[in-house]
């Protein structure tokens, strides 16, 4: 049996008075990829942000990672604003180097950058601004800063969305490479069935709670059209 990388124990979330999340307990195995599925404000999102300390909730989270081990977030919407004149290697050079951005990037910095396009399929695109990509693009910019360095834990809220089936394919090649050849552990929150079909190791339903979890066509067959 894996070893666990995350352990949530009883977690809740309150808004405004509103229970938003109540009584999560769940275990993500080390080196899967765990799907988390639901309708249209069961709390997916809300339970990312618990996991990465982002809102208060109760109840007890465990990351049992390696000490100083990496931590990749891609978010469900990124806000670019379209009048900022930063290029996407400028954008993903900025936690990369020390020398400002705005002097030029170093030739590592530019390096990565190169390398970390090329996984997400916008290769050359260095010189490009944020607020002239579309938003498939934007996401493939985001995806590619979350995975560097190599993350032991990556969270994915809706990564495929507006990515063409190619770019998705590309995706689901990336995150099935992380698991298998990095033993990154991988928590996404997805609406598109097929691609859970094809990497997921585990899924869970949730609506406010845990309402099944378990092998993903089991999952996916008892959820019905739930999961939508």
């Amino acid at each position: 049996m894996s070893e666990s990388a995350l352990e949530l124990d009883h977690v809740g979330v309150r808004r405004d008075g509103r229970a938003v999340l109540e009584d999560i307990s769940l275990e993500i195995n080390a080196s899967t990829i765990h799907v988390v599925i639901g309708p249209n404000g069961a709390g997916k999102s809300t339970l990312l942000a618990a996991v990465l300390g982002q809102i208060a909730f109760s109840g007890t989270i465990r990351q049992r990672l390696p000490a100083g081990a990496a931590i990749g977030y891609v978010p469900q919407s990124f806000v670019a604003d379209r009048t900022l004149p930063i290029t996407i290697g400028e954008f993903l050079a900025l936690s990369r180097q020390r020398w400002p951005v705005c002097l030029g990037l170093r030739p590592a910095a530019r390096a990565k950058t190169a390398e970390l396009l090329a996984k997400v399929g916008l290769s050359g695109m260095e010189r490009r601004r944020l607020g002239e990509l579309s938003g498939g693009e934007l996401r493939r910019v985001l995806i590619a800063n979350a995975i560097d360095p190599v993350p032991a834990l990556l969270l994915c809220d809706e990564p495929a969305t507006g990515l063409d089936p190619d770019a998705v394919a590309q995706l689901d090649a990336l995150l099935c490479e992380l698991r298998d050849q990095h033993h990154t552990t991988i928590v996404m929150v997805s609406h598109d069935r097929a691609q859970v079909r094809r990497i997921a190791n585990r899924v869970t339903l949730i609506d406010r709670t845990v309402k099944d979890t378990g092998q993903p066509a089991k999952v996916l067959e008892r959820a019905g059209d739930v999961a939508t």
